[in-house]
């Protein structure tokens, strides 16, 4: 058992810190490491030798800022994590190493009147089929993200009143699938999901202060403070999509009238083009035409950005992030959406918010929120595993 302000504690600690700075990032230089962690070049080398000696880190070699550098990255078969995202209409499932590389991902329709049990045992089979195709080793699977649309009560797991799955209401969607899977399994909505992918792979890289705006059957918001997504005491941080644009407006899902998501969620806004475009239509196809040039569709998008701008102008009078990313169907019509959406903050936001903040589409799509699953599944493991095999196999040199 190690002493606590031992020599052989601290070196244990330092070992984490490396080792949690590597996984969260995906890849780091040494200077990076030293950087994140704190700790001295010499100490981060000594280490990263280490970690390599017990086959836990891969060292390649690479460059930054002109010069020659060392990447450190987690080792590809270190260990395996699963991603799983329910949306409206679809259940997509990833699989991915250590090393934030994706190694299978498939996604397939959903019908949104099946019940949790279904969904869950189409997960399951998802997951099974993806891993017999990878040839992946089931032992070495370090957990579960699971992201499902509405409000996850951060106590006790529960799904929260939702109209986009009306048959999950009152589930604990991680408790089913970790049944399911035997695995640890890490439950949070699709929006923080969104953000924290953004984050890791897309649009919000390098940058600790965003927001995600997922922009679909309803509106929400991911919102990452410092570096780490904030989910309130509730869980419900971030619902955008319910914040008053006009009291004598729509009655929206929540009982109140005039929400943000009135004003652009998919099941409002396509009913005003339907009479002169048929009932059909998509928020992908309305997005399509409108790059197209088709007047109508334009004239829609623009007034969605609009009303999403005013928003964001209130996060940024309260929170001022740096930058907002837009997911969704939406994300899609580019300029279209964004300009307007930049009016409005430059029209409503204090000006010093308004001019820190940069609008960007998202950069993984319909990807984003199953590639934030493995990334919540990446956070939330421990290294313990991983720190054991190297103290095994390396003989420690104390920092």
């Amino acid at each position: 058992m190690e002493t606590p302000g031992s020599q052989s504690s601290l070196h244990r600690a330092n070992l984490e810190r490396v080792v949690r700075a590597v996984r969260l990032a995906g890849s780091l230089t040494q200077a990076e490491i030293a950087r994140t962690t704190g700790l001295s070049a010499a100490t981060v080398s000594n280490i990263v030798r280490e970690l390599k000696d017990g086959g836990t880190v891969e060292v390649t070699p690479t460059s930054a800022g002109g010069r020659r550098a060392r990447s450190v990255s987690l080792s590809g078969d270190a260990g395996i994590v699963i991603g799983v995202d329910f949306g409206h209409t679809h259940l997509r499932v990833a699989i991915g190493n250590l090393a934030h590389q994706v190694l299978a991902e498939e996604s397939e329709p959903l019908d949104v009147d099946a019940s949790a049990a279904q969904g869950l045992d189409r997960a399951e089979q998802l997951v099974s089929r993806l891993i017999l195709a990878t040839g992946v080793d089931r032992a070495k699977i370090a957990g579960v993200g699971l992201g499902v649309p509405g409000p996850i009560d951060v106590e006790s797991g529960t799904l929260g009143s939702t109209a986009i799955l009306p048959g999950w209401t009152g589930t604990k969607p991680a408790e089913e699938l970790r049944a399911r899977l035997g695995v640890p399994v890490h439950v949070d909505n699709d929006a923080n999901l969104g953000a924290l992918g953004e984050l890791v792979w897309g649009s919000g890289r390098g940058v600790k202060d965003l927001a995600y705006i997922k922009v679909a059957s309803g509106v929400g918001a991911g919102l990452v403070i410092s570096g780490r997504i904030y989910r309130g005491p509730g869980g419900t941080a971030g619902e955008i999509g319910h914040i008053t644009l006009d009291e004598s407006g729509p009655v929206c899902r929540c009982g109140n009238r005039g929400c943000l998501e009135t004003f652009a969620a998919a099941r409002y806004v396509l009913p005003l083009l339907q009479s002169s475009h048929g009932t059909d239509l998509t928020m992908e196809a309305v997005v399509r035409l409108a790059r197209d040039g088709d007047p109508g569709c334009r004239r829609v998008i623009a007034d969605v950005g609009r009303h999403i701008g005013s928003g964001v102008a209130n996060l940024c009078n309260l929170l001022n992030p740096s930058r907002v990313v837009l997911g969704g169907d939406l994300a899609e019509a580019g300029e279209l959406v964004l300009g307007p959406i930049r009016e409005s903050v430059g029209r409503y936001a204090i000006p010093s918010a308004a001019r820190q903040l940069s609008v960007l589409p998202g950069a993984l799509g319909g990807r984003a929120e199953v590639l934030g699953a493995l990334a919540l599944a990446l956070s939330e493991m421990g290294d313990s595993t991983l720190l054991d095999g190297t103290l095994s196999a390396a003989t420690p040199a104390f920092t």
